[in-house]
């Protein structure tokens, strides 16, 4: 039976819907000259009435808005202009279904849900971790990867409630925060590609295509399962960071679906070229005009949501540059919509990461406008290192440089831990790919292995791929090793990615977005055979939190630190230097650390410096040297080290003073 509505006015705050003492209120941004609302029951595809909005009573400037008393306690609904149906941008439920891979978006648009208000969620008095950025440790995770595997022998495979089955790896890990890939829905279907090797359908498995900034991707768990993970990870000192994708939408460029945005202002949402075609700095069809100030407002309301509803800790923002661009598609060097999230109080102790760059050039590592807040992902950090430790000319230099905390990126108003310090993300190369693949295998993803960079400092150690060869076996490992040594003993604020610390392998694809199954998958029974890299993971990450020296809050002075070479004071710099060696004084404990990397095919004789006084060096690590003696709980236990010592080829070496 058709319910009999009745409607008020309404009101134009806040958008999207909430409930009244008597009814509901609806209020939504439109250019459009006409508008209606349409309520469908749950599950049915034709609507039970449609409510025309009258511009006289209903509209105040653009925004759209009425009351209505008479809706059952739940129901769908959309934004009608003109023909067509448009997804409410605030809905903060959508009615797309919870199973993986199913055909939905293929038949039907995705609408606003509205439920009676469920049970207030019982947060237990949860309060955020608050660590410090620069004792982060931080995870790069994919939700339905991490668990989705038989292996992982969880009760709820590839959800957010699979994650709670997993808190107590993650602690024995060491990490304390998780840096979730896109968790806003997306249409996983939306990729048209095949893979041409098996003919099986490609995926948008990453999820960087955001249909809608509010809502929770329905195949990982129900918001209330997304609030309980929240909770979890918090009892157990674990904040929670999310990958936010406020640069595109998933409709797309001219050719694209419309399911919300381009229907309701498409002007306003987009920066638009001539002819009112879609400019594409994102390299995805379109681009969100996030300085607009209808737009700019919305990703203000969304991140509002995330961190005053879901409890979040802190956001990535993919491709950040766009944000500093204007409706024009110019860089502004004051974007409004970044100044207003920097100094946003509600955001104030919320952590930003900036991804500082987008797909058509804008480049801001280092010079992002982040108001003295924002860190970012250290996109020169990862090149750097990866050209030093696999042995390339003219790297010392900018090695020690970023090791040290990229000072010239950040020594102008922000500090060492605004570098996120990474080798390897969800883009490019895992850790194990890095050390074993020259070049990108990428034919898999159905594009003529054209997508994925071409750049990716990598080095294979003597053969392509897969191999049997003991001797190449042994030194991707031991380059494997060196990596995180770099990246746990630099200034800066260190990220991993999900699965390195087994050895993860996409076998040599370096884009793998599409792909469900083991290539993304976290493959747990792997965890057994690669114990060793487990355990180096283990220690470093260990070492790095007990260790001031490596988590400092300033740039280091000349005084806190000497430059080594073979021999002791004498840095070589040269362009074909491939050995840096350095003592970080602790002047307070005289617990100074000697660090030193030996990029080449040669075992050199380094002497070593002076330790402080009444002090010997002790070895902590050597990625040169098997089980049990790559890593040292207690080096006092064993003799300290000579004067001098060999440095193996292709190594490094964390030693104490004691």
């Amino acid at each position: 039976m058709t319910p009999q509505l009745s409607t008020l006015p309404g009101k134009p705050s806040p958008l999207g819907i909430s409930p009244l003492e008597t009814g509901i209120n609806f209020a939504f941004y439109s250019s459009a000259k006409q508008a209606s609302l349409v309520f469908f029951a749950l599950g049915e595809q034709n609507p039970f009435a449609e409510v025309p909005l009258d511009p006289k009573l209903h509209q105040t400037n653009h925004i759209w808005h009425i009351a209505i008393q008479g809706l059952p306690p739940s129901f769908n609904y959309g934004i009608r202009i003109g023909k067509e149906i448009f997804l409410d941008p605030y809905a903060r439920c959508l009615n797309t279904p919870g199973d993986w891979n199913s055909s939905f978006y293929a038949h039907e648009k995705p609408l606003g849900q509205y439920n009676q208000p469920l049970p207030v969620f019982d947060w237990e008095g949860d309060t955020p971790p608050s660590i410090p950025f620069q004792d982060l440790m931080i995870y790069e995770m994919h939700v339905r990867a991490f668990t989705e595997d038989p292996s992982s022998h969880t009760e709820h495979p590839g959800t957010f409630l699979g994650i709670i089955e997993k808190i107590p790896y993650l602690k024995k890990l060491g990490i304390n925060a998780v840096e979730l890939l896109p968790i806003f829905e997306f249409n996983e279907n939306e990729n048209p590609r095949k893979n041409p090797k098996t003919g099986k359908k490609l995926l948008n498995y990453w999820g960087y295509s955001t249909v809608n900034f509010f809502s929770i991707m329905n195949r990982y768990g129900a918001a209330e399962e997304f609030k309980t993970v929240v909770k979890e990870l918090h009892k157990n000192k674990i904040e929670v960071i999310l990958d936010v994708v406020y640069n595109h939408t998933a409709e797309g460029n001219e050719t694209g679906p419309s399911l919300s945005f381009r229907g309701l202002g498409a002007s306003t949402y987009y920066i638009l070229g001539p002819n009112n075609t879609y400019s594409n700095y994102t390299g995805c069809g379109n681009t969100f005009n996030c300085n607009n100030p209808i737009t700019s407002q919305l990703i203000l309301d969304s991140l509002h949501y995330w961190v005053t509803e879901m409890h979040v800790d802190g956001f990535r923002f993919d491709l950040a540059s766009i944000l500093t661009r204007d409706p024009k598609g110019h860089p502004l060097n004051d974007p409004p919509v970044v100044r207003r999230i920097s100094q946003d109080p509600l955001l104030a102790h919320t952590k930003l990461i900036a991804e500082a760059w987008d797909a058509a050039g804008l480049y801001q590592v280092g010079h992002f406008p982040a108001y003295g807040k924002w860190a970012e992902w250290n996109g020169k950090y990862r090149d750097t290192v990866r050209r030093f430790l696999k042995g390339t000319d003219g790297a010392a230099g900018p090695f020690a440089g970023v090791i040290s905390g990229s000072q010239d990126l950040y020594g102008h108003g922000r500090k060492p831990y605004h570098s996120i310090n990474f080798v390897t993300a969800h883009d490019g190369f895992t850790l194990r790919d890095l050390v074993s693949y020259n070049t990108k295998h990428n034919l898999a993803n159905g594009e003529n292995n054209q997508d994925g960079t071409n750049d990716n400092e990598s080095w294979n150690c003597g053969q392509e791929g897969a191999t049997s060869n003991a001797n190449i076996l042994k030194l991707r490992l031991r380059q494997s090793k060196n990596f995180i040594v770099a990246l746990m003993v630099s200034l800066g604020t260190p990220m991993i990615l999900m699965g390195d610390e087994y050895g993860h392998s996409r076998a040599g694809n370096n884009n793998a977005w599409c792909h469900d199954g083991p290539l993304n998958a976290f493959l747990w029974n792997q965890l057994d055979q690669e114990k060793e890299l487990f355990h180096f993971f283990q220690f470093l990450i260990a070492l790095r939190k007990r260790t001031p020296l490596l988590r400092r809050t300033e740039f280091l002075k000349p005084t806190e630190i000497d430059w080594h070479g073979c021999s002791p004071f004498h840095p070589d710099w040269s362009p074909s230097s491939r050995f840096i060696a350095y003592v970080l004084k602790d002047a307070a404990q005289g617990h100074s650390l000697y660090i030193a990397f030996n990029a080449t095919h040669n075992r050199p004789t380094v002497q070593l410096p002076p330790p402080p006084t009444h002090r010997k060096w002790y070895r902590l690590v050597d990625t040169a040297l098997a089980p049990p003696y790559d890593t040292i709980d207690n080096p006092a236990q064993l003799p300290p080290l000579k004067a001098t010592c060999k440095m193996e080829a292709y190594s490094s070496m964390i030693l104490l003073a004691l």
